[in-house]
């Protein structure tokens, strides 16, 4: 009998669908902390840019974004030659994975975390090699470096951990990273890494600077509120930079999106006193949940993470009948974005009442 349908990949069979966080609506829910979304507008100064570069609509934009890679290799003190970007972070990771690893090959990551690392593994037709996190919801490095084979490829380390927003130190990550073969690219997803106050969590790029097997990514999309116009990057050495832009989809990050971002850029101290007040609300936020008598891991993102197992889903509709949208992961626990104080002071009300009613 003849195919009725065009043949396609068999690797595209099963993979999870990435799950957005649910918006707020008019009727419903006022207020979203469910994407971990920035709730300040624009940096000074971003509009201004975005509005100017909306007249060139009608031309594509610079292919190899080279004024924002220009500003970030000064930013970060490192050769322009060692940045790369892409459609967020994520669309970064994706690239990272079609320039290590396919069919045979093995990605190591942490579970739970991001939740694209299964989905871009099985794209790129690669195995996920998931190990479960500690207790306390943190890495298990020591566990990862144990299941590295001679078909491990690319290991992702989120340093805050998405969707708990713990973090692994210093001392355990040098020692991981000095177990890792060489030839195995190590991704420290550092999405989050503004709003993070532990003197101890390394700032991956001063890892990368002596190691040329880490890669480190960030994105404008948390704290420089980008998160619509779709902005990240990579710092790694020559090798994986010149890699991740032969894989980067062409034209991929907008004009806008560029200008945008280099305008943000430039915006640092304004940024800083943003980031600093959403890092004073979480404190905040940690602080009402642990004296309700919830187990909240210790975060370093702009989000908190509550295990709460066959009820979270009870959780999450509570939250929506109260006035939030969240995070949940069915079976397994919620994500709760840092947002407006209003918002924050809603989802606290609603989490005593769910609390008082167990």
């Amino acid at each position: 009998m003849s195919e009725t349908s065009p043949r396609l990949r068999a690797e595209l069979e099963g993979i999870p669908t990435y799950k957005p966080g649910k918006p707020a609506t008019a009727d419903g829910a006022a207020y979203k902390l469910s994407s971990n979304e920035n709730p300040y507008p624009p940096l000074p100064g971003v509009m201004e840019s975005v509005t100017a570069a909306a007249c060139s609509f009608n031309r594509y934009p610079d292919l190899g974004c080279s004024a924002l890679v220009e500003e970030l290799a000064e930013r970060f003190g490192v050769p322009p030659s060692h940045v790369a970007t892409g459609t967020g972070s994520v669309g970064v990771a994706q690239q990272l994975v079609q320039a290590t690893a396919g069919a045979g090959d093995e990605v190591i990551y942490a579970w739970r975390s991001f939740e694209a690392y299964p989905i871009i593994t099985q794209i790129g037709g690669a195995t996920s090699v998931r190990v479960p996190l500690t207790t306390g919801d943190v890495h298990d490095l020591e566990a990862m470096a144990n299941v590295v084979t001679d078909r491990t490829q690319l290991i992702f380390v989120c340093n805050p951990n998405n969707p708990t927003g713990t973090v692994v130190r210093r001392a355990e990550l040098e020692r991981f990273l000095d177990r890792v073969p060489r030839n195995v690219l190590v991704v420290l997803d550092e999405a989050y890494r503004e709003f993070i106050r532990d003197p101890e969590v390394p700032d991956g790029v001063e890892l990368y600077r002596d190691r040329p097997n880490v890669c480190v990514l960030r994105t404008f999309s948390k704290a420089y509120g980008l998160a619509g116009l779709r902005v990240g990057f990579a710092i790694a050495h020559e090798p994986v930079a010149a890699a991740l832009r032969k894989t980067a989809v062409p034209f991929g990050v907008s004009h806008l999106a560029q200008e945008a971002a280099i305008a943000s850029l430039r915006a640092e101290d304004e940024l800083l006193g943003r980031v600093g007040s959403l890092v004073c609300e979480r404190k905040r936020v940690v602080d009402a949940l642990r004296a309700q008598g919830w187990t909240v891991p210790e975060t370093q993102a702009n989000f908190v993470w509550l295990r709460l197992g066959e009820r979270t889903a009870a959780f999450a509709d509570a939250c929506e009948q109260a006035g939030v949208v969240i995070r949940p992961f069915p079976g397994e626990g919620v994500r709760v974005t840092v947002g407006e104080t209003e918002a924050n002071d809603i989802f606290l009300k609603a989490a005593e009442a769910f609390r008082r009613g167990i």
